[in-house]
C-alpha cells in the first residue's frame, strides 16, 4: 500500500528517506498554485496511512468449494459481516483477505449454495477451505443463511452474468438438447443468428467478435448440425460467464464480448454417474477420485442418432447409406501436488460427419468439420497474497469437404490451428486492492480454402503457398480498487502484438490480375506487424445499499477475422488473419447503467445504454465468391461500423417463482466504401426490437414448470426490385443492401421436469423432461426465394416470393439419470 501511494502520485521513495530531495521532488511534480492544498491533503493522507499500517495484519487465504463433490466454486463471495470489505474467488475458487488483528464474523455465498457464517479470530495468518452446501441438499434446521452481497450492484464490472448449469437447465431446450448458447441469447443485448443457428451477436458485434473459451482454449466454431446446436455438453461444464460490456484487460483479441465456459474438474469424494437419453441424442458422464480428497476426473460424451433414425427411410432410395451425426468426448482431470500447487489436464473433441450418396450417378460426397482443443494447466500459491496459473493450450478447427465420382477425386479444406502459453497472476495486496497480470503467447496457422484430388494416375497436390502464419502477443495488468463504500474502479490496460511471418510470397498484379512480380518471406521473417494498446476502465458509484450507478469505457483491438457470406458461423466460413493488406478490427465501447434491487434483492433490475464503434470491418466485395480458391484476400473491402442501444433487464431470483424479462432498443450500421454506393446500410444484424421473457416455477417438489417466449425484429436482406427478361433468361435487379425485413420473428417454448419420489436407500436419482418447441407453431422465416410460373414468350410469366421455415411445434422427451 505504501508504495502503491507513491506510484499513483509521482513521488519517488526519495520523499521518505531524505527531507532535501523531498522538497524537489514535491516542488517538481505540484505547481505552486496547488502546492499549499496538496501540502495538506498529504498529510492527512500520511497520518491515517501510518495510523493503519502501525496496526498488525494477518492474511487468510484458501478455496471455497462444493461440499459434496469437492468441486471449487468461481465467483463465490467472501464478506465481512457489518463492513463493505470482502473478495469474490478467482477462476480456480481461490481467494485471499488481508485484515487488522481483530475477530471477524465471515460471510461466504454462492447463487444456489445455502449461504455460511464464520466466526474467525486473526490473531495470525490462516489458511483454510471453506464449502458449501448445495439447497436441494441441505436440511433448512441446520444451516445459517446470510444475505449474499449482490454482485449485479456492487461490482464495478458493467454486462457481466454468471449462468449456472443448474439455472440452464430449467430452461426449455430445443429437442431436449440443454444449449448454453441459446441461454445466453435470451438475455438483453444479446441476440441470435436465426432459427437453426448457434451463432450470436453481442450489441452489435458480427459473430466473429465474440471470444469463446472453453477451459482457456479458443473455440472458433461453436455450432453442430450446421449451427442448430453448440458444442458445450452442459453435463461436463461447471460455470458460464458472459462479458458484454466493460471487458476486464485479461481478455483480448475479440470487440464485443466474452463467454468463458469452465468444465467440471471431477468428483473427488466418490464415483458419480449422470446422463441423458433423448429424441434425437443422447450422453453420459462419468467422474469420481482417483485419490478422494487428492486428485479426480470426469470423462463425459454425447452423440446424435439421427442417421440411425433416418436409415430405415432412405434404405431403398437414392440415398441409401447418407446420412448425419455429431459427436463430442469432453475429459479432464486434476492433481494436488501438496498445499501450494495444483495440475490440470483437460480436452475436448467434437466432430459433425455428413455423408450424401447417389448410387445412380455413382457420386459420394462427405463433409466432416470441428474443434479439438487440449489444456495443460498448473496452479501455484506463491505466498498468501499471490496466485499464479500457467496454461499450455492447443487448438485445431478443421473443415474437410470430400467428393468421388467415379475415378474422380477432389477434396476441399480449410481451418485454423493454435499453439499458446500464458501466465495469469492474482495478487492480492490489502481488501481494496485486486490486482491481476499476466502475458501470453500465440502461434497461429490459418489455412484458407485448399484443394487437392486425383484423376485417374494425375495428383493435383493442395496449394499450400495460401496457408498464413502469424505470432500474437498480449501483456495485460488491471486492479479491481474499492475506493470506499461508495466508489468502486476497475482500471486495466492491455498491449497486444500480431505479426504475420512467413513463409510466405506477395504477388505482384497488373490491371488484368495476372502475377507480374512476387517478393517471397523466408520461414519465420516478418511480412507485416500490428501492435495496440487497450484501456479498459469501468467505474461504480452506490447510490444506496441497492442502487448503483456504473460507467465503461473500453478500447479493443481484434487481430483476426471471419468472412462469410452467411449470417451466421458457418462449417464453410473462413477465419483470416491481418496480413500485410488486412487491418486489424478496432473497436471503442462506451457505456452507462444504473442497477437498483428489491425486496431484500428479490428483484434485480438494470437499464445500461451503450455506443459502439468499429473500424476495419470486413465484407466481401459485391459478386465476389467466398468459394474461389485463390487468396481470398483478393475478394475483401473494408470499412466501418457503429451500434447503439439500451437494454432493459428486470430478473427475480428467489422464490418458487423465478426469471426474468429482458428488452433491447438498438441500431446497427455499416458503410463501406465500395458497397452500397458508400452509403450507409443496416448491418445483417440489425434488429431493432429484440425481448426475452423466461419464466419457472416450483409447483411441487416433484414437477417444475418452465416457459420461454421471444420476439425480435426480422433480419435485415436484400430483395431484387425488378425483374427483366433477356434473351429468354430472367434477370434480377437487386435494391440497396439489407434495405428490406424479413417478418419479425417470435415463439414459446414450454417446459415440464418431473422428478419421482427419492427412496433413502436407493441411489439412482432420475428426471423426466417433457418440452414443446414453438408451442403455437409459428412459420418462422428461415429465408425468401423468389419463384418463377409460365412462359415468358407467351406473355404469362409470374414471380412469387415463397418462405422457407424450419420447424413447426415439435414436442420431446428426455429422460436423466445420476446415480
Amino acid at each position: 500500500m505504501y508504495c502503491h501511494f507513491i506510484r499513483q502520485f509521482g513521488i519517488t521513495n526519495a520523499f521518505y528517506t531524505h527531507k532535501n530531495k523531498a522538497q524537489v521532488e514535491f516542488k517538481k511534480f505540484f505547481s505552486n498554485k496547488y502546492a499549499t492544498k496538496y501540502t495538506i491533503f498529504l498529510v492527512i493522507f500520511l497520518a491515517i496511512h501510518f495510523g493503519s499500517f502501525a496496526q498488525q495484519k494477518f492474511t487468510f487465504n484458501g478455496y471455497v468449494k462444493d461440499s459434496l463433490t469437492g468441486e471449487t466454486l468461481i465467483g463465490a463471495s467472501i464478506n465481512i459481516s457489518g463492513e463493505n470489505r470482502g473478495v469474490a474467488t478467482n477462476a480456480y475458487g481461490f481467494f485471499s483477505i488481508t485484515l487488522p488483528k481483530a475477530n471477524y464474523i465471515i460471510a461466504c455465498s454462492f447463487i444456489g449454495y445455502e449461504s455460511k457464517l464464520y466466526s474467525v479470530s486473526l490473531d495470525s495468518n490462516k489458511t483454510f477451505d471453506i464449502f458449501l452446501t448445495p439447497k436441494s441438499f441441505v436440511q433448512t434446521n441446520v444451516i445459517v443463511n446470510a444475505r449474499r452481497r449482490d454482485a449485479n450492484v456492487k461490482n464495478a464490472q458493467m454486462g457481466r452474468v454468471d449462468l449456472s448449469i443448474e439455472k440452464i437447465k430449467q430452461i426449455p431446450a430445443f429437442l431436449g438438447e440443454i444449449d448454453i448458447l441459446k441461454a445466453i441469447q435470451l438475455l438483453p443485448g444479446v441476440r441470435n443468428a436465426g432459427e437453426g443457428n448457434a451463432g450470436f451477436y453481442v450489441r452489435g458485434g458480427g459473430p466473429d467478435q465474440n471470444l469463446l473459451i472453453l477451459d482457456d482454449a479458443v473455440v472458433y466454431n461453436p455450432g453442430h448440425l450446421f449451427g442448430f446446436f453448440s458444442v458445450f455438453n452442459s453435463d461436463a461444464i461447471k460455470n458460464v460467464t458472459l462479458i458484454k460490456g466493460g471487458m476486464p484487460a485479461q481478455y483480448g483479441g475479440r470487440l464485443s464480448s466474452v463467454v468463458d465456459v469452465s468444465m467440471k474438474d471431477g468428483n473427488n469424494q466418490k464415483v458419480q454417474v449422470e446422463g441423458g437419453i433423448g429424441l434425437i441424442a443422447s450422453r453420459v458422464s462419468v467422474q469420481g477420485p482417483i485419490k478422494k480428497d487428492k486428485s479426480s476426473f470426469i470423462v463425459s460424451a454425447r452423440r446424435t442418432y439421427v442417421d440411425a433414425i433416418a436409415k430405415p427411410l432412405l434404405k431403398n432410395g437414392n440415398f441409401s447409406g447418407s446420412g448425419y451425426y455429431f459427436y463430442d468426448l469432453n475429459a479432464k482431470m486434476n492433481y494436488k501436488l501438496g498445499s501450494k500447487d495444483r495440475i490440470f489436464l483437460s480436452g475436448y473433441f467434437g466432430r459433425d460427419v455428413f455423408s450424401f450418396k447417389n448410387k445412380e450417378r455413382g457420386f459420394n460426397t462427405g463433409i466432416t468439420w470441428g474443434n479439438s482443443t487440449a489444456t495443460a494447466r498448473w496452479n501455484h500459491i506463491f505466498n498468501r497474497k499471490l496466485f499464479a496459473n500457467t496454461t499450455i493450450l492447443y487448438n485445431d478447427y478443421k473443415f474437410r469437404f470430400d467428393a468421388v465420382q467415379s475415378d474422380f477425386k477432389v477434396v476441399l479444406s480449410s481451418g485454423i490451428k493454435d499453439l499458446s502459453g500464458k501466465i495469469d497472476f492474482d495478487y492480492y495486496p490489502v481488501p481494496e486492492h485486486k490486482i491481476k497480470f499476466g502475458g501470453l503467447y500465440t502461434y497461429h496457422r490459418f489455412t484458407p480454402n485448399q484443394l487437392s484430388g486425383s484423376q485417374d494416375s494425375t495428383v493435383f497436390s493442395p496449394n499450400t503457398g495460401l496457408n498464413k502464419f502469424a505470432n500474437e502477443t498480449g501483456l495485460y495488468i488491471q486492479d479491481d480498487w474499492e475506493v470506499n463504500s461508495k466508489i468502486k474502479i476497475n482500471a486495466g490496460l492491455r498491449f497486444g502484438t500480431f505479426t504475420q511471418i512467413g513463409a510466405y510470397k506477395i504477388y505482384t498484379t497488373d490491371v488484368a490480375g495476372n502475377r507480374i512480380d512476387s517478393v517471397e518471406f523466408g520461414k519465420g521473417k516478418k511480412v507485416k506487424g500490428y501492435n495496440g494498446l487497450e484501456p479498459r476502465f469501468t467505474f461504480r458509484y452506490s447510490l444506496t445499499d441497492s442502487s448503483s450507478f456504473k460507467v465503461a469505457v473500453t478500447r479493443n483491438v481484434q487481430y483476426i477475422h471471419l468472412a462469410t457470406n452467411s449470417g451466421s458461423t458457418l462449417p464453410t466460413d473462413l477465419w483470416v488473419p491481418s496480413t500485410y493488406r488486412v487491418n486489424p478490427q478496432l473497436g471503442w465501447q462506451y457505456a452507462l447503467g444504473y442497477f437498483r434491487n428489491f425486496n431484500d434483492n428479490t428483484w434485480e433490475t438494470s437499464v445500461e445504454v451503450y455506443y459502439k464503434t468499429m473500424q476495419n470491418q470486413i465484407e466481401y466485395k459485391e459478386g465476389a465468391n467466398s468459394r474461389t480458391l485463390r487468396d481470398p484476400e483478393e475478394d475483401f473491402t473494408f470499412g466501418r461500423g457503429w451500434s447503439y442501444g439500451a437494454e432493459f433487464f428486470v430478473n427475480k431470483v428467489k422464490g418458487r417463482f423465478t426469471g426474468w424479462i429482458g428488452y433491447t432498443l438498438s441500431w446497427t450500421e455499416r458503410r463501406f466504401p465500395l458497397l452500397n454506393n458508400g452509403n450507409i446500410f443496416p448491418a445483417k444484424y440489425d434488429r431493432r426490437h429484440d425481448m426475452s421473457i423466461v419464466a419457472n416455477y416450483e409447483l411441487s417438489p416433484k414437477w417444475k414448470l418452465g416457459g420461454v417466449f421471444v420476439y425480435g425484429t426480422g433480419n435485415a436482406t436484400t430483395y431484387p426490385e425488378r425483374f427483366y427478361v433477356v434473351q429468354g433468361n430472367l434477370v434480377q435487379q437487386y435494391g440497396t443492401i439489407n434495405s428490406y425485413r424479413l417478418p419479425a420473428y417470435h415463439r414459446m417454448d414450454l417446459a415440464a421436469t418431473y422428478t419421482p419420489n427419492k427412496h433413502p436407500e436407493r441411489k439412482l436419482k432420475s428426471s423426466w423432461i417433457f418440452s414443446i418447441y414453438n408451442v403455437y407453431s409459428r412459420a418462422n422465416p428461415y429465408f425468401i426465394y423468389f419463384d418463377q410460373t409460365g412462359s415468358p414468350y407467351q406473355g404469362t410469366l409470374q414471380v412469387s416470393a415463397r418462405q422457407v421455415s424450419l420447424f413447426p411445434i415439435l414436442p420431446t422427451v428426455t429422460w436423466n439419470f445420476k446415480f
